[in-house]
């Protein structure tokens, strides 16, 4: 039931779930008030559809930051700081947030710290976008609506049509970049990690400070990026 709703794009309808699922319409219902009642889903009252629910969110994160998968994660996102020489992290989207689950702070004494946990708005950072760029594109458009988006400092882009622009050329190159959008002096870039399946679930992002880290050699940095996020999939999924 679970991966039937997960696996649609939008809230789902019961009887879209009954033919999916092949069961009677009341075996469906009453697992869903189940569900429901756990917290595993959201019931949408106006038009009886359903979604994922907050403590399925939750239990997501926990999944993917557990102990048994963070420290092969961390022994990756190590050897690719070793390798770039900038603090390099994963995150995940929660709806307009950017959620850190591991990351990984280079040497250098001038770096920016930032917790594992802590939330970024995601139109605000390389890897907010990455996410936001491959989800579908009508669920993107409401979400980007769903709120005001601020603007953080003079670089980040809140016109949903430029973030909607951006967002096409993060898809059509499958990286993001981030001039300087969440903290000025600060720029960065992310790539998608990719299940079995090809759906985008998770971002591997890099960030330093101006002048040592540039755009130009954020986009170098990609190929060895995309090596990273490959492996992490295959941790996470086999």
């Amino acid at each position: 039931m679970l991966e039937a709703i997960l696996g649609h794009p939008q809230a789902v309808g019961l009887p879209d779930l009954s033919a999916w699922l092949g069961l009677p319409r009341q075996t469906v219902h009453r697992l869903l008030v189940q569900l429901e009642r756990a917290g595993m889903v959201l019931r949408d009252p106006s038009r009886e559809r359903y979604s994922a629910g907050p403590r399925l969110s939750r239990l997501a994160f926990a999944t993917l930051r557990s102990l048994n998968q963070s420290a092969p994660v961390r022994s990756i996102l190590k050897e690719l700081v070793e390798d770039i020489g900038e603090t390099c992290n994963i995150g995940v989207l929660d709806n307009l947030d950017y959620v850190y689950l591991q990351r990984i702070e280079c040497d250098w004494p001038l770096r920016l710290h930032v917790e594992i946990g802590s939330r970024m708005d995601a139109h605000s950072v390389s890897g907010g976008k990455v996410l936001l760029a491959n989800l579908d594109p009508s669920l993107c458009g409401r979400l980007l609506r769903s709120r005001k988006l601020k603007a953080i400092t003079p670089h980040t882009l809140t016109r949903i049509g430029e973030i909607e622009a951006e967002l096409a050329k993060v898809r059509a190159q499958g990286y993001a970049l981030n001039d300087q959008e969440r903290m000025e002096g600060i720029v960065g870039t992310a790539v998608p990690v990719i299940d079995a399946k090809g759906i985008v679930i998770a971002a591997v992002g890099v960030q330093g400070p101006l002048p040592r880290l540039t755009l130009k050699a954020c986009e170098r940095h990609v190929a060895r990026m995309r090596q990273a996020a490959d492996r992490i999939a295959r941790v996470w999924f086999g």
